[in-house]
């Protein structure tokens, strides 16, 4: 189709995405902004993006939406998140491992009944788009069902996801406990059935050393050896009892990373969520093999696990990559805007800064090359797939109030003072809009209401 005779959906309003790192690149070349811009699709992908005085008048046959005074930018990523602690969020008063044993293994167990997964699966999926987030890297259960449920929901929802059945053969309930030869046999059949289906992916899921035997692990790597672009996911150096405990656990190893280098754990496809007890060594490492960092404020601070030295993962070179990531439900809110907040009060307690471009980076084109996906998702570049999301920053009285004199920015500045007031104060009364593939996302709260 030419641009003369096509009529191409197109999204108008300020449009900002990131081409660069900010933290290894000047903001005002990281950033692309357009105060009057427009967004045209073609086919569910990116077609193009510009000035909409310029753009419009190249393309004469639109089907304009018009958000003027409102944000578009791509799709939240989240990094590490667990679907079956949904029901766990706001759980009082223990620390990590106390935590695990009095709340979440007796809420896992209920995921044997796959219609109680999928009664989670699609509350979560729905949770995640309300606040604006189109990707997510989830953890699941032992339990197979728990991962057939959460990929046919995100699959009906078009939804780009990566998951996995969690590894765990030791030190938890006898109901959450695997072998690793069934273990084995059933990621398998999962890997086949899933990995590459439309926009799912599949990460091979220990759940932290502790909770695996080196058997387990061995069981891990030779996964990943077999299917060389599958996904890792697990956890590193959360709580200070927790590595103290892998020193017994595992004591040929030199430090808590290398029990997963041991294993053939550590790549650049490797996702490892909290890193924040890492020593100069291990930090090292994680730069040469490129594995990834979830950065989990909110669950950092309600477990009272330690404050994330992100300066320090930037350090290296190459840097480490980094993503935001809610860790539901030992985090506290589905929405990305106040895991940027929270990491911003984590690096403020440590000397550190946060800008508002950097959180936003960290949350999209950032958490994208941490995934290797940035060639599909991240920002708005022809090609890529067109995950979306609308904010409103005048949601509520309090942020109208605030962002009055900035409808929309007109400048880069006014812009990341906008950004940080949604980082401050946003949450999912902000998205105004979630789009997948250039479609619309309504759950059914939504159809009621506009109805």
């Amino acid at each position: 189709m030419s641009a003369h005779s096509a009529a191409y959906p197109a999204f108008r309003g300020a449009i900002a995405d990131f081409l660069h790192n900010p933290f290894l690149h000047r903001e005002s070349e990281s950033v692309r902004y357009f105060p009057d811009g427009l967004l045209i699709l073609e086919n569910g992908q990116i077609k193009a993006i510009g000035d909409y005085q310029t753009l419009h008048t190249q393309y004469p046959h639109l089907d304009i939406t018009d958000y003027s005074g409102k944000l578009i930018l791509p799709g939240f990523i989240d990094l590490h998140i667990h679907y079956p602690q949904t029901e766990t969020i706001a759980s009082y008063g223990e620390q990590l491992l106390e935590w695990l044993e009095k709340y979440v293994f007796p809420v896992e167990k209920k995921f044997q009944d796959p219609d109680y997964a999928q009664t989670i699966a699609d509350f979560f999926l729905d949770e995640l788009l309300r606040n604006g987030t189109t990707t997510a890297v989830v953890l699941t259960t032992i339990f197979p069902q728990s991962v057939d449920v959460l990929f046919t929901a995100a699959q009906e929802r078009q939804m780009r996801m990566i998951a996995g059945q969690m590894l765990m053969n030791r030190n938890a309930p006898d109901f959450l406990l695997n072998t690793p030869q069934s273990a084995y046999e059933q990621t398998q059949n999962l890997i086949q059935k899933w990995h590459r289906q439309d926009r799912l992916l599949y990460a091979v899921t220990p759940r932290f050393a502790p909770t695996s035997t080196p058997e387990d692990l061995e069981i891990a790597g030779y996964l990943l050896r077999q299917y060389s672009d599958l996904y890792l996911h697990t956890h590193l150096s959360e709580n200070t009892q927790e590595i103290a405990w892998i020193k017994q656990l595992f004591p040929k190893a030199s430090d808590y990373l290398n029990v997963y280098e041991q294993f053939g754990l550590v790549t650049e496809r490797s996702i490892f969520a909290h890193g924040i007890h890492l020593s100069d060594s291990e930090r090292q490492r994680l730069s040469q093999s490129q594995s990834a960092i979830a950065f989990c404020p909110t669950s950092n601070l309600f477990l009272g696990s330690g404050l994330f030295n992100l300066q320090a993962t930037q350090t290296p070179s190459p840097a480490i990559p980094v993503g935001l990531a809610t860790d539901v439900g030992a985090g506290t809110s589905f929405s990305l805007f106040k895991t940027m907040g929270d990491g911003y009060k984590v690096l403020q307690l440590q000397g550190q800064a946060l800008s508002p471009f950097q959180g936003f980076y960290l949350s999209t084109l950032g958490a994208a090359q941490a995934l290797h996906l940035e060639a599909k998702i991240g920002n708005f570049e022809p090609g890529k797939e067109a995950d979306f999301i609308i904010i409103n920053p005048a949601s509520t009285p309090l942020m109208k109030l605030r962002n009055q004199n900035q409808m929309p920015p007109e400048t880069l500045s006014e812009l990341a003072d906008q950004l940080f007031t949604l980082m401050i104060l946003g949450d999912d009364r902000n998205i105004e809009a979630t789009y997948i593939l250039g479609n619309l996302w309504k759950d059914n709260e939504q159809l009621t209401m506009n109805n």
